[in-house]
This record gives structure tokens, C-alpha cells and sequence, in this order.
């Protein structure tokens, strides 16, 4: 599994404990969350505590690992802890009950039915094959990445008002003071950069976050997409096991093409590739279908861009997403059939890093989409251009201000550290001087209620 494709579920681990514990609640999430969430380690100690009725002593398990992966032992260990996976007593673990029993009946066959699915009982008269959901994904997830690099988009396949809300509120586009035009952002050209399984969590999450201004559960959330994960593609289900909230989703993941339906009041729904992925360890991109590898990925895997040391760039694609990402950065001078030649120009890159892009992910985006050839060298890119592209986004960089509140004249060191990691904690830490024992905090309220809970005698 690509660090990529982790980058998701590494955010789904900050949940509270509450969270998780309603999480084991379904077979198919605990099941998601072993095999996508655990590293391999941590997989075994899981399925040793699985039948086993008492608890297993934790000196067993670090008898197992050789001493020379002390760190693999306690990843796993901290792992497991994270996510509640475990109790802890007299030296002991033991898996957390639910967790426990839903997993089982993950792997035996056990539950209710619909726990994975409510394949329909009917034959579905307009039943649609693989090749058509590859189709309808492309298309419905090819609009939104064409939306946010500015291309112009078929008002028929333009992404609806749910997704652009989606994009801004998660920062990946901005309005502009101009006009009421969105733009893409720095975070929104990470995006990009992604792989597409990758993107799909990041805008998933995204939708997470906005669950309690949709008034929905993120619990229900969670679980229909983990139950997402483990459908077969090609089958149609039936809505009639999914609760209000899971039904109410089906509208929003039909506009971004991870499930789809041929009207809304259609009782029956196909998962398309970009959901049977999401709890697999193969890449969304992964497919036999070339339509999906060619639009969703980002660009031929083998690398496309070409950079030479007068800053002229071949880019071997006809992709129009993969041109748009190249118009970010560069100026386009002319396009043939399956090659583009740009150049990377001072007024480019400071349009760019206008828009928030910075230098290293431009130059990330060239590295990672570098063609064969240029691979052979040491550095792949050119240094001359990899300088010029950092010193253009130095001439434009400016001091900047930030409001916020300065600390100082602290008693102690102590007392400086112990304040320091709180407000790093907060996240509200801007910058602190060690020597001088100076703290400056974007927040302060918090900050000095710790300070004065730490004057108080008896603490």
C-alpha cells in the first residue's frame, strides 16, 4: 500500500475512543479497519488474541519478534493502543470485545444479513456492466479534477453545488476577491499530486468533517464506507438495509462517481471501482480499464515530462487534466496529438506561487511524473532549473504579520517547556525562543488559564 493511500486512514486515527467503540460495531468496518489500518505485525498479534479466550501476557508477544525489529514490535504495540484495540491489565492484552466479535463473524461468515451488503433479489432490467461503471466514474471523477485546475467543463457534467461547497470548505479551492470564481490552492494542488484512491479519502474525509452541519452521523458515515469497501463490483444492492443517513449519501457519491444509480428514486445501487477500492489494498487506478488508469492517475506511470536545462518541457500525454496541471506552472507553446512543449518561465512560476502553489511541489509534480529517460540521470531534473524555480519564489516572498500574543519572563524553564507543549498541543504554538524563553501563541485564553492552573499551590 502506497504512504499515499495511508494518508487517509492515518487521519481517520485522532477519532475518540467513543467513536471507535461504535465503530466495532459492524463486521464490515472492523474488518476494513484489520486489514487497512494494522500494520502486518500488529495483524498477528491481532489474530493470536482472536480465539483465544483469555488474555494473552504481553512478554508472549515480544517473545515472537526478533530483538534486531524492537521498533516493528512496539509500531504494532502503539498501534493497537491507538485505536482501542486493546485492554490493558497486569501485563496482559486483550481485544476489545466488540472489536472481537465482530471481526469473527467478519471472517466466518457470521452476521446479520446486509452486514455486507443486500445483494437485490431482482433482476435489474437497465443493468449496466463493469465497463459502463469504469465509464461513469471516469467521467463523474475526471469533473471535479477538471473543475479545480480550471478547465471548461460541459454544463451537463459540471460538479454539482454539494461538491464545490466540498472543495472550499476543505480550502482545495478558494473564491476570489474579483469575482465569485473558485481557484485552486496550495492544499488543492497537493491534491492533485495524489494518487487517485488517495484523492477519494481526502474528499471522503472532507465530508466527514462537514457531517454535523449536514446533521448527519459520522459514525453511519464511516461505516457505509467501509461497507463500500467490501462490495462486489458488478453487483447491484438494495437500498432497503442502508439507514436514513446512508440513503441520503447515495446522492452526494453518485456526483463523485463512487457509486451510482440510474435515478434517485431507484431502490438498487452499484458500487463502481472507485468504492470497492476504498478498503482494498489495490489502487483505485489499478484496473484493466485504461479509461480510468489514463484520467483518474496522474499521467502514464511510467513518467511523461521531459525538462531540459533551458527550461523547455515535452510532456508525452494527451491528457486535457494532465495539460491543465502543466498550464498551472507553465507556458504551453504548442500541442500535437500525444505531446505538448511548454516552458517553465519567471511570470509562470510567480503566477503559480500566486496562486499558492510553491516551488517544491513543482517541483515534486516534475519528479514524480519524470519520463524514463530523464530518470537515468542523478538528479532526475535538471539542478539549474530546480534552483531558478526556488530563487523565482524567493523574490516574491514578503515578511508577513500575525496577530497573536507573546509569553515571556517565565520563572522557570520548566514552567517555559511545560507551556511550550501545551500550546503546541493546541496548535496555536507561532514561535518560541528557548534562550530568551519568549512564546508567541496565535490563542491566548487557553494558554494562560494552564499558566495560572500551574501557579495554584498543591499541583
Amino acid at each position: 500500500m502506497s504512504s499515499q493511500a495511508m494518508k487517509g486512514f492515518e487521519q481517520l486515527e485522532g477519532l475518540p475512543e467513543a467513536i471507535f467503540k461504535r465503530l466495532y460495531q459492524q463486521p464490515a468496518t472492523s474488518l476494513a479497519i484489520f486489514r487497512r489500518m494494522l500494520p502486518n505485525l500488529a495483524k498477528t498479534f491481532v489474530m493470536a488474541m482472536l480465539f483465544n479466550p483469555d488474555p494473552i501476557p504481553i512478554s508472549t508477544l515480544e517473545g515472537w519478534v526478533h530483538p534486531d525489529k524492537n521498533s516493528l514490535k512496539e509500531e504494532a504495540f502503539a498501534k493497537l493502543r491507538q485505536l482501542h484495540l486493546v485492554t490493558e491489565r497486569q501485563g496482559t492484552f486483550a481485544l476489545d470485545a466488540t472489536f472481537k466479535t465482530e471481526l469473527t463473524k467478519a471472517l466466518t461468515g457470521g452476521g446479520s444479513p446486509g452486514s455486507f451488503g443486500l445483494p437485490c433479489d431482482t433482476d435489474d432490467k437497465n443493468k449496466v456492466d463493469i465497463s459502463f461503471l469504469d465509464k461513469y466514474a471516469t467521467e463523474q471523477w475526471e469533473s471535479i479534477l477538471h473543475f479545480m485546475v480550471g478547465n471548461e467543463v460541459p454544463s451537463s457534467r459540471r460538479p454539482s453545488e454539494g461538491v464545490v461547497r466540498l472543495l472550499l470548505h476543505g480550502k482545495l479551492m478558494e473564491q476570489t476577491r474579483a469575482s465569485s470564481e473558485a481557484v485552486i490552492t496550495q492544499l488543492g494542488f497537493s491534491f492533485l499530486l495524489q494518487e487517485a484512491n488517495a484523492q477519494v479519502w481526502t474528499l471522503l474525509l472532507l465530508y466527514l468533517d462537514m457531517a454535523e452541519q449536514l446533521r448527519m452521523d459520522p459514525v453511519d458515515i464511516l461505516h457505509f464506507l467501509f461497507l463500500l469497501g467490501s462490495l462486489e463490483l458488478g453487483q447491484d444492492y438494495d437500498m432497503k438495509s442502508l439507514t436514513p443517513t446512508q440513503k441520503g449519501m447515495l446522492e452526494d457519491l453518485r456526483d463523485y462517481g463512487i457509486v451510482y444509480q440510474r435515478k434517485s428514486s431507484s431502490r438498487r445501487f452499484y458500487p463502481t471501482r472507485l468504492a470497492t477500492a476504498l478498503t482494498s489494498e489495490i489502487r483505485a487506478t489499478s484496473s484493466p480499464s485504461r479509461s480510468i488508469q489514463n484520467a483518474i492517475s496522474h499521467g502514464d506511470e511510467n513518467g511523461f515530462l521531459i525538462v531540459e536545462t533551458n527550461y523547455r518541457m515535452y510532456a508525452y500525454t494527451n491528457s486535457p487534466l494532465q495539460i491543465a496541471v502543466l498550464n498551472l506552472f507553465a507556458r504551453l507553446i504548442s500541442r500535437f496529438p500525444n505531446l505538448v512543449t511548454a516552458r517553465i518561465t519567471r511570470e509562470s512560476i510567480r503566477q503559480a506561487i500566486g496562486k499558492g502553489i510553491t516551488a517544491e511541489q513543482i517541483i515534486d509534480y516534475m519528479t514524480v511524473n519524470a519520463h524514463p529517460q530523464l530518470r537515468k540521470n542523478t538528479p532526475v531534473l535538471p539542478p539549474t532549473v530546480v534552483d531558478q524555480i526556488r530563487l523565482w519564489q524567493i523574490e516574491g516572498e514578503r515578511m508577513k504579520a500575525t496577530p497573536g500574543y507573546l509569553f515571556k519572563e517565565f520563572s522557570t524553564n520548566s514552567e517555559f517547556n511545560a507551556v511550550c507543549r501545551y500550546a503546541n498541543d493546541l496548535g496555536v504554538l507561532v514561535w518560541a525562543d528557548q534562550n530568551k524563553g519568549n512564546l508567541f501563541v496565535s490563542k491566548h485564553e487557553q494558554i494562560a488559564d494552564f499558566i495560572r492552573k500551574r501557579a495554584q499551590p498543591n499541583r
